[in-house]
Order: structure tokens, then sequence, then C-alpha cells
């Protein structure tokens, strides 16, 4: 196990509304708003009625105390807490679990990079041949057998390709979509969503971007990685 939560608590989705909030009915019977972490659009992941699992989080300066973690849906849990990713791929990376990014001995997280410094990559691995860029997407939504991202336009991804393709071929540079659902086995971008993304991850990888569609188990229990996908651009 990659990763185990804390202590969660079963419910059924209500509502989600704002972005920020989701009113959840917990197994007691309880009626809570938690922090809802995901501000997307949630395309196919956000089932009224669905079972969803939260923490609780006894800290007095928070404004809610719980947090939404997973839902399921077809009898699959997907991750919905988008602080969870990040730390997930820093463990995996400690442990040397990606064999396609070695070799690499320090781990830097959101290092400061792009023009005039106004970006952050999400992880700079060092002590290799060459150092590797490595930021990372989360992703719930599917079609059919296939994880895709994005599920809307986001020219903030769109940024983070051009910056990758900037600074190859002095660095090697990497995107790792953690595909937080374990159902799904092949990969793609979200060409209906955001075309722009989909032609620019095609550029990229031509001009040697390396894609890892990385495929993690979600329970109550914990995280497991599965392996990659099978890319399919």
């Amino acid at each position: 196990m990659l990763y185990t939560y804390p202590q969660l608590y079963s419910g059924i989705l209500v509502k989600r509304y704002k972005r920020f909030f989701a009113d959840i009915e917990l197994a007691t019977g309880e009626l809570i708003t938690a922090h809802c972490p995901n501000t997307g659009p949630m395309t196919g992941v956000c089932q009224i009625g669905a079972p969803v699992q939260v923490s609780f989080h006894d800290n007095p300066k928070r404004k809610l105390a719980y947090t939404w973690e997973m839902i399921e849906i077809d009898r699959v849990w997907i991750g919905i807490n988008t602080a969870l990713p990040n730390k997930l791929i820093k463990i995996a990376l400690e442990q040397h679990l990606f064999p396609e990014l070695e070799t690499y001995q320090t781990i830097r997280s959101e290092v400061v990079y792009g023009q005039n410094g106004g970006s952050r990559i999400d992880f700079l691995l060092s002590g290799g041949d060459r150092s590797i860029y490595l930021e990372v997407k989360n992703t719930t939504w599917s079609i059919g057998d296939m994880a895709v991202f994005p599920d809307t336009e986001t020219t903030r991804g769109q940024k983070h390709l051009r910056e990758l393709i900037d600074v190859m071929p002095e660095y090697r540079a990497a995107m790792l979509y953690l595909i937080n659902r374990g159902d799904k086995t092949k990969f793609s971008p979200g060409d209906t969503t955001d075309p722009v993304y989909g032609r620019l991850l095609r550029t990229a990888v031509a001009k040697g971007l390396e894609v890892l569609p990385c495929r993690f188990n979600i329970t109550p229990e914990g995280v497991e990685y599965l392996g990659l996908a099978e890319l399919i651009l």
C-alpha cells in the first residue's frame, strides 16, 4: 500500500455547490458540509446520491471540519481530494516506483522555472545524466475504458506544456497523469474538451516529452500503484 488514509467516514453525496462545498449525509444520519478540494467541473464524478468517504480534521482554524476524499461510482472508488496526488507522487518518487524516470538522486518540489520564473514545476529530479522536470496532473474523467485529461479547457495546462517544451532538449521533461481510479487501462488527451491541449501534448511528445499515465487503485483503506496505462495519442 503506497498510502494509508486516516480514519474515514461513510456518507452519501447530497449536493455540491460553489465549487468548494459538498453537503453529505453521513451514515449516522447527520448532514454535514464538507470541503470539496476539487474546484473543477468534476465531469462524471459528481453523482448525487453516490457513496462518498470524508475525513475529519479537529483543527479550530478550519472553517469546515470534514474533507471530501472519494466517491464510489459503478462500484469503483475515485479520488476527489486534489491535495493528495502530489503527496502520492512524492512518496512514489522516494520509493523509486517509476523506473521510467530513473536515474535520479534528489527530489525537489515546487521549483521556480519558465519565462521570468513565472511558474513552478511540481518536481525537479536531479543527480542523473540530465535533470528531469516533472509535472503532475490529476485525472478522474473517463470515456469507456479510457482515462481522459482534461475534462474542461485548461489554459494553465496548456501553459505547462509549452514550458516543458522549452526546457527540452537541455533537460528531460515528463508529464505524469495520476489516474485517480483503478478501473481504467488506457489514457488519452481530452480533445473534445480542449483540442488545443491535445495538439500541444502531441507536439511535446514529438519533441521528446515523456508521458507517464499512472494507474492508482483507490479504496477507503488506501492507495495502491498499479503501473502504467496504455497511452493513446
